[in-house]
């Protein structure tokens, strides 16, 4: 059979690693990656935390991916809302939705939406320079309490626990830093429904508290104990006698404490954030009562409202969405197909079977549809390209700080500006 004109709708690591799969089987193929953001790479780029750079070193791998003829990456386009999904299918012979999820999951309990109340989502696109966070400027107080016990919850909090020297080496902005330490926090609590040795975060990032310079870290000695064989649940008690026994290298400014095995059940306050209440997740007897100025809520990610493409509403009669099957010709991959769940390296396990679900339906599928040279050309003069991308990740690199890897351009009108292709011939993607 001919290759098959692909387009794969976010860039992100799930489109990605989707793409590298697609043009193994298929290396004649064209592979058009979308996204509504000037720039490719999606969580990578906004989601991981940005004092992990070597997280999102993946980056250049898929940088490899764009190099190659026939792969194009076409920013600035947002299929549901520039682009109908119709005319795109009616463009390419296989279409996959690989968008992700990134609204913050709402807790369900009364006065979550005082003012104070943030999503980690949210807030670690802050820490990004995502350009959709400019102008958010969250209020933390001297006293934050974070929901939830998995990485993107440790994440939040090494972030919002370190000086301006710790984060040398990093992506975060000086602009963003300034926000976030012009009032340091006194007392970060957080709160998780699970015991500790079930909680989901990983030791390794537990770990990695350690290092905080400024730091002192409250954990009852009931959650140092561990009865299990099983080695990971090992691994995450002995991370918390670690920080039990953290002695700070400096005095410390403020003060970490763990609380497991507490359920949220409402968040007190009038005009604005006061505090949380919780119940006792096994017993429902207990009852914790903690004072805060902000809450910060991790407990997962969900469809935001407005979504221009929504799994649900995709789903065809002959749909299997376990293996990324929507209806013939339409699939999904990443978080867009099962949840919130699952690292980056989960990820490319998840997009090599949707991969072999295309392969395996492809003998069924009508094929020769032209792909790229179908789109509205008319539409495609507002897009970004992958040589714009490189022309925008030199300039942010190029001008960094010392001690800083970049420094990223968070004004859509001059990521475009960038970013779009010159009037001097440069083709469009």
């Amino acid at each position: 059979m001919s290759s098959p004109s692909i387009a794969i709708v976010g860039s992100g690591p799930s489109g990605c690693y989707l793409a590298q799969a697609l043009r193994k089987h298929w290396p004649a193929s064209q592979v058009c990656l979308l996204d509504r953001l000037p720039v490719p790479y999606g969580l990578v780029r906004y989601g991981v935390a940005p004092d992990h750079p070597g997280t999102k070193a993946v980056t250049r791998q898929f940088d490899r991916l764009f190099e190659r003829e026939g792969v194009h990456f076409i920013g600035n386009l947002e299929v549901g809302q520039h682009l109908p999904l119709a005319t795109l299918r009616a463009a390419f012979d296989i279409v996959v939705l690989a968008t992700g999820l990134y609204a913050d999951r709402q807790l369900g309990i009364p006065g979550e939406h005082l003012p104070g109340v943030y999503g980690a989502g949210r807030l670690t696109r802050r820490f990004n320079d995502h350009p959709d966070e400019v102008g958010f400027q969250p209020e933390l107080g001297q006293r934050c309490l974070i929901i939830g016990n998995g990485n993107v919850a440790i994440d939040v909090l090494r972030l919002l626990s370190k000086t301006a020297e710790e984060f040398g080496g990093s992506e975060v902005s000086a602009r963003t830093l300034a926000h976030f330490q012009r009032q340091p926090l006194a007392r970060i609590d957080i709160v998780g429904r699970s015991a500790p040795d079930q909680a989901k975060f990983d030791p390794v990032m537990l770990r990695e508290l350690a290092q905080l310079q400024q730091v002192r870290f409250e954990i009852q000695t009931k959650y140092l104990h561990c009865d299990s064989d099983d080695r990971l649940a090992q691994a995450k008690i002995e991370a918390l006698r670690l920080l039990a026994e953290h002695n700070p290298s400096q005095p410390p400014r403020r003060t970490i404490a763990f609380h497991f095995g507490w359920s949220p059940e409402q968040i007190d306050g009038e005009q604005r954030v006061q505090g949380m209440r919780f119940r006792a997740s096994a017993s429902r007897d207990e009852t914790l009562q903690l004072a805060a100025d902000s809450i910060i809520t991790a407990i997962g990610f969900a469809e935001h409202d407005g979504q221009a493409l929504s799994q649900q509403h995709l789903a065809g009669q002959h749909a299997n969405p376990a293996h990324g099957r929507l209806e013939p010709g339409l699939y999904c991959a990443g978080w867009f197909k099962r949840g919130p769940h699952g690292t980056i390296p989960d990820n490319r396990l998840d997009s090599r079977q949707v991969a072999d679900t295309i392969i395996s339906d492809a003998e069924q599928l009508p094929m020769g549809k032209p792909g790229l040279d179908a789109l509205p050309r008319e539409l495609l003069q507002h897009c970004t390209d992958y040589a714009g991308w490189k022309r925008l990740d030199a300039e942010e690199t190029t001008k960094a700080p010392a001690n800083r890897l970049r420094q990223k351009i968070s004004d859509l009108a001059l990521m475009l500006e960038i970013a779009r292709p010159t009037m001097t011939g440069e083709q469009q993607p």
